[in-house]
């Protein structure tokens, strides 16, 4: 690999967003302390955070489970401004900052974002004056690396690393799914940083979880190549082998996920000339599989005017197409549309494909998925 800032950074990153619950819906803090311990344990030092996770709730345990009990220069923080998010105006964009800086307590951030841009957002940024307003941060001390994490199409990233040199890193979505899924590009995005000289930061590189259990093809012929190997290991070494990777952010929300993913990553070791191509075979598989490619980031839900739960009435249509059932799907439907919105209540506003990273075509699927009414 050639050389590049962060190369040197442990391969494995702690994605903050998917962290795990009580039954009462909020962050278990005490696993999340166990699996903090672990991490750091094995060399681990890049958390992820942002301001919009789970309300703000995500960087507040993080302080109980990280900051609170580790000297600051054990590990290092990432969080992320969101222009669109409870932004009315420029102030309080801005103000995200030192809510961050509050709810964390770590002082300043290692590395910071301005998150998920995209051409449905990009002129917030403009108007805000975020870009400059980064730079300000990190001229005082308060931000020792700025970048942006990325859901927009190549023309658009290409226009911002011409018009914003001095970035540190790029987040990116790379996985093994979505290389050459022309609505993600990830290769040709891949390659457009690079070609700029900047560092990466992987995001989704086993798309939500979606690749932990791939379909039943693919899990063939992993377990063919490696009968001892996790799915999940196969995603994240995939990204873990490129050149310009800083590290590959896994969002785990148990401590099962912390030791699968440790036992590979601990000695990390990229992937060899035949595990690659597995996973080209893996690709080939994957242009057969006919599911909805939903993350369940729930980033289309947060807005929608009829609170329909689209990843989970998504998820009952992909496990309808899987494993059919005997009902057709009807009774889970039933239980994830009680007391909410259904797929027939769309009101086509298409705020839910504005907020969408991967760009699907949210309504016209929700039309497909009022068979189960």
């Amino acid at each position: 690999m050639s050389d590049y800032f962060g190369k040197e950074t442990f391969k494995l990153g702690f994605g903050l967003m998917r962290l795990p619950k009580l039954p009462s819906g909020k962050i278990d803090v005490e696993q999340f302390k166990v699996m903090v311990d672990k991490f750091i344990s094995a060399g681990g030092t890049y958390f992820d955070t942002a301001y919009v996770y789970d309300n703000g709730e995500s960087e507040e345990a993080t302080k109980k489970a990280l900051v609170d009990r580790y000297p600051r220069d054990k590990y290092t923080l990432c969080t992320k401004l969101n222009a669109k998010f409870q932004s009315p105006d420029e102030e309080s964009a801005k103000q995200q900052f030192y809510t961050s800086l509050k709810r964390t307590g770590a002082g300043y951030f290692d590395y910071y974002l301005l998150h998920a841009i995209q051409r449905n957002n990009i002129d917030k940024y403009d108007e805000y004056h975020l870009w400059d307003y980064v730079k300000e941060l990190k001229e005082k001390g308060l931000i020792k690396h700025y970048g942006f994490s990325f859901h927009g199409d190549p023309a658009l990233l290409e226009e911002l690393l011409t018009k914003h040199p001095d970035v540190d890193f790029v987040q990116l979505q790379i996985n093994y799914a979505d290389w050459n899924n022309p609505s993600v590009a990830s290769r040709i995005c891949y390659e457009i940083v690079r070609k700029h000289g900047k560092s990466i930061t992987v995001m989704e590189p086993v798309k939500g979880g979606a690749l932990a259990n791939p379909m039943q093809s693919i899990k063939d012929l992993f377990d063919k190549a490696n009968p001892n190997a996790s799915y999940a290991s196969w995603a994240i070494r995939y990204v873990a082998s490129m050149d310009g990777i800083i590290t590959v952010l896994s969002g785990m929300s148990n401590i099962a996920q912390m030791d699968d993913n440790l036992s590979y990553m601990r000695d990390f070791k990229p992937l060899s000339d035949e595990e690659q191509k597995v996973i080209q075979a893996a690709q080939t598989a994957l242009e057969m599989d006919n599911t909805i490619k939903c993350t369940a980031c729930h980033y289309c839900t947060e807005g929608c005017p009829m609170n329909i739960p689209i990843p989970e009435i998504f998820d009952v249509k992909n496990r309808e197409v899987k494993f059919p059932s005997w009902d057709k799907g009807k009774r889970g439907y039933m239980n994830v549309t009680r007391n909410r919105g259904k797929a027939s209540d769309c009101i086509q506003c298409g705020q839910c494909e504005s907020a969408c990273p991967q760009h699907l075509e949210i309504i016209k699927l929700l039309k497909d998925c009022r068979v189960f009414e």
